[in-house]
């Protein structure tokens, strides 16, 4: 009895011991096992791009070319030709790095991937390479740096593209940074562009005469100037009176503008001071008043953006132009500061539809009185984006970044759609 008691209980502890072994199998099978890859490798998880010696793979193969991706609330599309790597040059700007990836280039804060190993990541310096990947299906550009000690070049192997990388030493200055626009395009207008009320207008100090009677100044002449100088102050700027801004649908008048003709500096206050022109940029004439110099400078690392809030306005006068306006020109809008109006938002112009006549409607359908419906009023159409860059309470500059047809004085401007 004992004997088959043992038996029993030895028979027990060899199938408890199957069983204990059964289940830690399949514990470490499941803990082992690879989880199943995505179908599609655009829509894997993809870490922030980290430099390492060696073979780096394509962090994520592109599947969609072109197509609407949806961040937030906006729609963003990748622009036709859009290249998967890009190394910067000098030369290139924020605004044209963007229009190379991105059809809507003021989308760029929202595919640009900061990288945490990298200081100042906000700019970007010539040599530097932007790289687009696709995380969870949405399009990122993330960058590498030849200061991180690396220099990435490809090439083909048997139909694969391998990307080799090598040591690199590169050194640079905040002043080697990318701007965002050409600083060129804007930097000639900073001083000039002026909006003045008429009351600042008619207590500005004038061009009463000059030393040898001459009525169109340059250069280097000198000037007799009435009226009161800020004795602390020895440079200003001279202008001539310009358009009259009114707003073209209520009518109330915004500013006057004034037109920059050169700079003075005062050599002597009195009744009448005495001056020289230092510069101009145009003929100086008797009666053209001073200001004082606005010393106001562009800031190259912010980058164009929407506003925040929907606005319209109207461009009401165009900037050492006649008639129209193309790209890197500048008009004049009827919003301002009061209108929550910042410096690098951007606006959309668009040109009024014209009206087609409809040749093809069935006449005979028409009742008395519907002759209207033979004029067909054609949609407005996009015409360009500018960028503010100077701002005043009613008024604000905007420079062309992008023209497709003419801008004119009319032309009503809107946040982007």
């Amino acid at each position: 009895m004992g004997i088959h008691t043992l038996e029993i209980k030895a028979l027990k502890f060899s199938f408890g011991q199957i069983a204990l072994l059964t289940l830690s199998a399949a514990l470490m099978s499941g803990c082992s096992s690879t989880a199943p890859k995505p179908d599609n490798d655009a829509t894997a998880e993809v870490q922030p791009f980290e430099p390492q010696a060696g073979t780096i793979e394509p962090v994520a193969k592109e599947t969609i070319e072109s197509t609407h991706l949806r961040v937030g609330a906006s729609s963003i599309q990748l622009a036709a030709d859009h290249p998967r790597e890009y190394t910067v040059k000098k030369g290139d700007t924020l605004w044209d790095i963007a229009s190379l990836f991105l059809k809507d280039p003021w989308y760029w804060p929202e595919i640009w991937q900061r990288n945490p190993q990298v200081e100042n990541p906000h700019l970007i310096y010539p040599g530097d390479i932007l790289l687009l990947v696709f995380v969870d299906g949405r399009p990122q550009i993330q960058l590498a740096r030849p200061e991180d000690g690396i220099v990435r070049r490809e090439s083909d192997d048997g139909g694969m593209k391998v990307i080799k990388l090598s040591p690199s030493i590169h050194r640079q200055t905040l002043n080697e940074a990318i701007p965002s626009i050409p600083a060129d395009a804007v930097r000639q207008f900073l001083t000039r562009p002026r909006i003045v009320t008429t009351e600042e207008w008619a207590n500005a100090p004038y061009i009463v005469g000059s030393d040898d009677a001459h009525l169109i100044l340059g250069a280097n002449n000198k000037i007799y100037i009435r009226g009161e100088l800020d004795k602390e102050r020895i440079r200003y700027s001279i202008f001539r009176e310009g358009a009259r801004l009114a707003d073209p649908v209520t009518d109330e008048l915004l500013g006057h503008e004034v037109i920059f003709a050169g700079e003075a500096r005062i050599n002597k206050y009195g009744d009448p001071s005495t001056g020289l022109l230092l510069s101009t940029s145009r003929e100086v004439l008797v009666g053209d008043r001073l200001l004082p110099t606005d010393k106001g400078a562009i800031d190259q690392q912010y980058f164009p953006r929407l506003p925040d809030d929907y606005i319209e306005g109207e461009v009401i006068s165009l900037f050492d132009a006649i008639s129209s306006i193309a790209k890197y020109q500048i008009a004049v809008i009827n919003r301002g500061s009061n209108d929550k109006m910042e410096v690098g938002h951007l606006l959309a112009t668009y040109q009024a539809g014209g009206y087609a006549k409809d040749r093809f409607l069935d006449r005979t359908s028409l009742k008395r009185g519907d002759d209207t419906k033979l004029e067909v009023l054609l949609p407005d159409e996009r015409s360009g984006i500018m960028m503010v860059f100077k701002v005043f309470d009613k008024v604000s500059y905007g420079l062309v970044l992008k023209s497709t047809r003419s801008i004119r004085i009319g032309d009503s401007v809107q946040k982007p759609r």
